[in-house]
């Protein structure tokens, strides 16, 4: 059986129904994207499902589709001994693609600049997977997965399980399409409300880079860099990084 997306989001429990007969493939805009498959206690495929860790933008894609909300509590339990890279915000469970070429060439030169830049200073860079716990609200606690962040307090932030419960100062995410709604919108909301400094966009697909700075909760400044230009950071006024040692030439 073939469904589009739009049809399995409004029909769910038909479908759910219908796999314990036969696979529901799942296409958006034409294209296979997803099987819906019944799972059985011996079912093979659905633990390699589970547990490979690899997600194509296709497979993040299909499950984002449908809003699968959670307490904190839940989301906790759900995520825990997996391979698979999950973030929580506002509520809401995301799935996390494995990154490709581009961002990860783009994301170790950026680790690279700020490790030789801290080396032997209290601030620390640190690579996803690594999750940052951050609260709007008593109420509202969100884990997300920054590409990278610096931590100026981590030792003083570290809890009993090894887990850093501060703020960082910067975020930097790395935009993929299945992420660029979430990066730009959600994601960018979540640090300026939350206390993070400053907030850097990275698209390697149009080689720039927005840099914001936030400041009382808002946007106080904010600078986009293109094509060979220098970056600037607000927060490190010695960070001068040129697009091309990030991009390539």
């Amino acid at each position: 059986m073939i469904v589009n997306s739009t049809d399995l989001k409004n029909n769910l429990g038909k479908f759910l129904r219908d796999c314990l007969k036969e696979d529901v493939i799942i296409t958006n805009n034409g294209r296979k994207i997803a099987v819906l498959r019944a799972h059985t206690e011996d079912s093979d495929y659905f633990n390699a499902v589970i547990d490979d860790g690899a997600v194509s933008e296709q497979e993040a894609e299909a499950f984002n589709l449908e809003e699968k909300r959670m307490t904190y509590e839940q989301f906790l339990q759900f995520s825990a001994d997996t391979q698979r890279r999950y973030e929580y915000i506002d509520g809401v469970v995301y799935l996390l693609t494995s990154p490709g070429t581009a961002h990860q060439k783009a994301l170790g030169e950026l680790y690279v600049i700020f490790y030789n830049l801290l080396k032997g200073k209290k601030c620390t860079p640190l690579l996803a997977p690594y999750d940052i716990t951050l609260r709007k609200s008593l109420n509202n606690i969100n884990v997300v997965q920054p590409d990278l962040v610096v931590i100026c307090d981590l030792e003083e932030k570290l809890n009993n399980d090894d887990r850093y419960m501060g703020i960082p100062v910067l975020a930097i995410e790395i935009i993929s399409k299945s992420t660029r709604s979430r990066d730009t919108i959600k994601k960018m909301e979540l640090y300026m409300l939350t206390g993070v400094s400053e907030y850097w966009l990275i698209n390697p697909a149009d080689r720039d880079v927005i840099v914001y700075f936030f400041k009382d909760k808002e946007i106080a400044k904010s600078e986009t860099f293109k094509k060979d230009e220098t970056l600037k950071s607000f927060y490190f006024p010695d960070l001068q990084i040129k697009l091309k040692d990030i991009f390539g030439a």
